[in-house]
């Protein structure tokens, strides 16, 4: 039986990729400064942390990297708090695990005021024992800290414990630490569908067959 589950937030719980697509090119606009060509495809992998610094790096060299997550921040937190919604079929799927009594915990690059405040407004808040990020953990999903702490947390080994990403990067980190994955489609990586597949134990096209995905957790012998 499946021990416990960690779910990525945005694009596999939240449709918030749109957002995070246009965040940095927005903030930076506001100051006057004309960002490169497809900078948030560029910053897709990076942490909310890593982010701010590359940010730094290349464009902000004055601003202190928390002055820059705080920007962005400001940008993004109006959509969170009062737009953002869940993917199809989300909030059953949760509802379903959690009367199967399987454990919960959130998993996320983002930062934790602002996905708070939109799980608190969809009333899925209660589903997660705890929610994880990538800020707090000190590495972003390009390396298995997150995950491992999550687990550690929960009480379960990474072979019984599946992890839901939306993108390939976090799916194949989360594999080679020995975690079951389930990758869950985005539009945002539809040019990676291939390829996640190929690596997920599970693979949904939207989170609306509980049924389906238990029954093969069951048959993985978790």
């Amino acid at each position: 039986m499946i021990a416990g589950a960690i779910f990525d937030l945005d694009g596999t719980i939240l449709d918030s990729i749109p957002i995070w697509e246009q965040a940095a090119e927005v903030f930076l606009h506001s100051m006057g400064i004309e960002a490169e060509k497809g900078l948030g495809k560029t910053m897709f992998t990076m942490s909310m942390q890593q982010g701010a610094a590359f940010l730094k790096e290349r464009y902000l060299s004055e601003w202190e990297v928390e002055a820059i997550i705080a920007g962005i921040n400001r940008t993004i937190e109006d959509f969170y708090f009062a737009q953002v919604p869940l993917k199809d079929g989300a909030a059953e799927f949760l509802k379903a695990m959690k009367q199967a009594g399987i454990k919960m915990v959130a998993a996320t690059s983002s930062d934790r005021r602002v996905v708070e405040g939109a799980l608190k407004r969809l009333k899925i808040m209660d589903c997660f024992a705890r929610i994880f990020t990538c800020t707090e953990i000190g590495a972003g999903k390009d390396q298995p800290d997150i995950y491992l702490a999550a687990a550690a947390f929960m009480g379960t080994r990474p072979e019984e414990t599946w992890v839901f990403e939306d993108a390939l990067y976090a799916l194949e980190t989360a594999k080679k630490a020995g975690f079951r994955t389930v990758g869950v489609f985005d539009a945002f990586s539809a040019g990676d569908q291939g390829k996640i597949k190929e690596i997920s134990d599970f693979y949904l096209e939207k989170l609306a067959d509980f049924d389906a995905f238990l029954q093969q957790a069951v048959r993985k012998r978790l």
